[in-house]
């Protein structure tokens, strides 16, 4: 209990033995999300906040104070007040939650008897009581009470305090209760469980979501910088709003006129007399901090920035624009942009067009995330002109604050989003991407393009982290994130999943009253691994609408058919609308055909001809619609890729497991905190160290000894046993495929004699690597790769020259569930002679993925391991052999996706 009895400690301590009160960890300091998706500053409290801590003590009600201190307390004396802002951050840590200047919540702990135990407790200021402080205090203090050894928490809390017994008790932590005396005594572990975990995610996504619900449902829009001058972006935007009526007031910002296109207007927003949810800025760049200013005094809650000139100009201007997130973040507000084109909601409700765009897609089920602003204005035209409807669109340009990581969260439980697009250019915080991505993708497909595949401009490299390509295939396909090469391809694909149901199976019919088109799509098909279910059915080009509407319902019946490909081309005779209607009607409204997707080349039409739309409720194309396309290989293409999102959904999701048995990761900690101390950039490990630390993960190499002379090479053959295996320490001999720097199934003294003389020769080195035989295998390799923006990935393939100059690798990105670790051994396309390819001994592929799921847990536990490679590794029916090991240790660049919530 931090009462007013407590003892003075840290006040009265000399000062040559004082803690220096700024000296905190860099990442105790966080911008959080609050459950009603404001946002607030958190940081360790120093005496600097001796005046804030007074001013927030004194805004405390009477009861607040009564219950957090267990008396009236009405004053803080100075002694108090020293010895709750000077703390050590070790044995007493404080952390306080800061609106602007404004202190609005504090948590500390204290060390109970220099044990690895500490009393922990909060107060949050009356007027933010309920938004979730409480919460994400106890996350931050539990989490820097692990960094300083601590185990438990234990709180003493007044009984009839009963918001702050539930902030423990839903925390997801086992609390054990007592009460005496009307005090209830609780006490936790603080270690995260799953409970704990689930916990925290749950209430990040609903924080995260309601910040972005805000901005696209704002009750008021206030455009600062509208102008008179129709060619400014300010004109724009408010020509926009107002052209798409918005259902909430508009207010124009512009010092020099009364009033812009109709609309009385404001010299700022300060002026505006009622409250402003959204303000677009369209000002300056030189003139954005001022206006930043004018919005914080107004409590605006969200700002889009339209304006240029930041983060994409350089380092000047990516300093500014971290100042301007920094101080938004810090007032309780979210940022998209800078560099924007804007953000849109076509609700019925809202009608929000704060947009550079004249002109919105119809209403549909697809949320778009672009963070292009340049591109922007051509993507939402494109929509239109395919017929592709949106729920909501967000161009966050240079993505310094709102992200496609947030509209992640937000379509999850958006109850008018199916269908996610996103048009990336770079990641901010990939692994909470693959993270939120896996979860969303269980319930709304995902469709990305990824640009910068192979070129990336100097210009994209300051707006955002780059990654290579292997890293960006390996996450989108663990993901289950469906990956197209261009905006064209995002639209194909984007119109069947909006429109028709996914296929069950691979299993495809064709149909049609062309021969030469059912055979390209027949041949489409079979390249994209997609299966006929029967020969294409060639209806003839004579036959009416009724027996093409037939043919389709014939085959659409069959039990082995998943999916449908319609090619038509239109008869001289008959007009193709009477077709199109037939089509329609034939696959719609409860038929067979209805639960099975439907792809067409109809006319050689592009999107939803409105001879093939069912209207949905405000007339633009519904569920039911049939996407035309004006080639039979882009709709076979579509259809390919809705198919592997469709098997990859329906497949088991697996579970983050770790190894049984053979972990010690404690003392793995131990070993890499001691060989990286004074290391100040990599260390590559000796290989007595690689074997140690290899053991802690219960991964043992074959045992080998290392000698220098032809003696020494004969007594460790004898020593490990025959038969022995000799190798040249020699990097550039190692790995010959022509085993000039390796002699194997040695059975004698002398053959090690010969064998060792032979490797000197040839490599010029006396020391040579004298190791057990392993039982013959298929040589595997088995890897670790830090990528400075995903973290680790797994790697996995088959060693030889031949996987090398293929590069037929398999990548994952930690951490890996049971199912990752099963498809990562059976993705190279070498795998097969891993399970008897050609009559040869199958391989003991649960030994495989035991170890590969011990590296990746090594990976996860050790994010200093920048490198790992096992090679070989002898994959036999007898098991899985490591012979050879090498590691790197370094300091750890990547952007993790642990810790307490915080905005990254």
């Amino acid at each position: 209990m931090d009462g007013v009895t407590e003892n003075v400690t840290d006040a009265a301590a000399p000062a040559a033995t004082r803690p220096d009160p700024y000296d905190y960890p860099g990442h105790w300091v966080a911008d959080v999300v609050l459950s009603d998706g404001g946002t607030a500053h958190l940081r360790p409290i120093t005496p600097d906040d001796a005046e804030r801590l007074v001013a927030f003590h004194g805004r405390l009600s009477e009861r607040t104070r009564y219950l957090r201190y267990f008396g009236p307390y009405p004053r803080m004396p100075q002694r108090d007040v020293r010895r709750f802002t000077t703390v050590d951050h070790h044995d007493r840590v404080a952390l306080v939650a800061l609106l602007g200047d404004e202190i609005v919540a504090v948590g500390r702990f204290d060390r109970l008897g220099g044990g690895d135990s500490a009393e922990v407790a909060f107060v949050v200021e009356d007027g933010h009581q309920g938004r979730g402080l409480g919460s994400i205090l106890l996350e931050h203090l539990a989490a820097a009470a692990r960094e300083r050894g601590l185990a438990r928490f234990v709180a003493e809390v007044l009984a009839e305090n009963t918001q702050m017994i539930r902030v423990f008790r839903d925390a997801g932590y086992q609390v054990s209760r007592a009460m005496e005396e009307g005090v209830v005594h609780l006490e936790f572990a603080i270690d995260p469980t799953e409970e704990s975990l689930a916990v925290a995610r749950a209430r990040e996504q609903a924080a995260e979501a309601r910040s972005v619900h805000n901005l696209l449902h704002p009750r008021s829009v206030a455009v600062i910088g509208a102008s008179t001058d129709q060619s400014k972006i300010g004109h724009a935007v408010l020509r926009n709003l107002l052209g798409a009526n918005f259902a909430g007031p508009v207010y124009p910002v512009n010092a020099e006129h009364r009033s812009v296109r109709g609309v009385r207007a404001y010299p700022s927003v300060l002026d505006i007399p009622d409250a402003v949810d959204l303000a677009v800025v369209a000002v300056p760049a030189a003139g954005v901090d001022e206006v930043m200013d004018a919005c914080l005094a107004k409590e605006v809650k969200a700002l889009v920035v339209v304006t240029s000139g930041f983060g994409e100009t350089g380092p000047g201007g990516l300093s500014a624009e971290r100042r301007l997130v920094a101080e938004a973040r810090a007032h309780g507000m979210r940022v998209v942009g800078p560099n924007a084109l804007g953000v849109a909601n076509t609700d019925p409700e809202v009608r929000l067009n704060a947009t550079l765009a004249p002109v919105l897609p119809g209403r549909g089920r697809v949320g778009f995330f672009a963070q292009s602003g340049a591109l922007g204005i051509a993507i939402l035209a494109a929509a239109a002109e395919r017929g592709l409807g949106l729920s909501t669109f967000v161009s966050a340009g240079n993505r310094a604050d709102v992200s496609g990581n947030d509209l992640l969260q937000y379509w999850e439980t958006d109850p008018a989003t199916d269908v996610v697009l996103l048009y990336l250019e770079s990641f901010g915080n990939p692994r909470k991407f693959a993270r939120l991505a896996r979860r969303l993708g269980r319930t709304k497909p995902i469709v990305a393009v990824k640009s910068g595949r192979h070129a990336i401009s100097p210009a994209l490299a300051a707006t955002g982290v780059q990654v290579d390509e292997a890293s960006v295939q390996a996450l989108f396909e663990q993901a289950g994130v469906i990956r197209v090469e261009s905006l064209a391809q995002l639209f194909d694909t984007a119109l069947l999943l909006a429109h028709q149901p996914l296929p069950a199976g691979p299993r495809v019919a064709i149909v049609g009253n062309s021969t030469a088109l059912g055979v390209l799509a027949a041949d489409a098909a079979l390249a994209a691994d997609l299966e006929l279910a029967c020969d294409p059915v060639d209806v003839g080009s004579s036959a009416g609408p009724e027996e093409f509407a037939a043919a389709v319902r014939r085959v659409a019946s069959r039990d082995d058919v998943d999916a449908l490909v319609v090619v038509f081309v239109p008869p001289l005779a008959v007009p193709g609308t009477a077709y199109a209607r037939a089509l329609r009607e034939a696959s719609g409204g409860g038929s067979t055909v209805a639960s099975k997707p439907v792809v067409s080349t109809f006319l050689a039409v592009e999107g939803v001809p409105a001879e093939l739309a069912v209207p949905g409720p405000d007339g633009s194309p519904g569920p039911g619609s049939v996407p035309s396309y004006p080639s039979p290989e882009r709709a076979v293409m579509a259809l390919a890729r809705v198919t592997r999102y469709a098997r990859w959904r329906s497949a088991p999701q697996g579970h983050f497991v770790r190894p049984d048995g053979g972990i010690r990761q404690a003392e793995a900690r131990a070993l890499v905190d001691e060989w990286m101390t004074g290391v100040g950039g990599e260390r590559r490990l000796d290989d007595d160290a690689a074997v140690r630390l290899l053991a802690c993960y219960g991964v043992n190499v074959v045992p080998f000894r290392v000698v220098s002379s032809v003696d020494e090479a004969v007594a460790a053959a004898g020593a490990l046993g025959y038969p022995v295996a000799l190798k040249s320490t020699s990097a550039r001999l190692r790995h010959r495929s022509d085993l000039v720097g390796v002699r194997l199934d040695l059975n004698s003294p002398d053959a090690v004699r010969t064998a060792y003389l032979a490797l000197r020769e040839v490599s010029g080195v006396d020391e040579v690597y004298v190791q057990t035989m392993a039982p013959k295998g298929i040589s595997c390799v088995i890897g670790l790769q830090d990528d400075p923006s995903f973290g680790t990935l797994v790697s996995f393939g088959l060693s030889g020259v031949v996987s090398d100059l293929l590069g037929d690798r398999a990548y994952r990105a930690v951490p890996l569930s049971d199912v990752d670790v099963a498809a990562l051994v059976r993705a190279p396309k070498a795998a097969p002679l891993l399970t008897g390819y050609r009559g040869g001994e199958p391989a003991d592929l649960s030994a495989l993925e035991d170890l590969v799921l011990r590296v990746a847990t090594l990976a996860e536990d050790l994010p200093e391991v920048r490198s790992l490679a096992l090679e070989p590794v002898l994959a036999s029916a007898a098991g899985a052999y490591v012979t050879s090991a090498r590691i790197t240790l370094g300091h750890p660049p990547s952007r993790p996706d642990t810790g307490p919530r915080r905005l990254r």
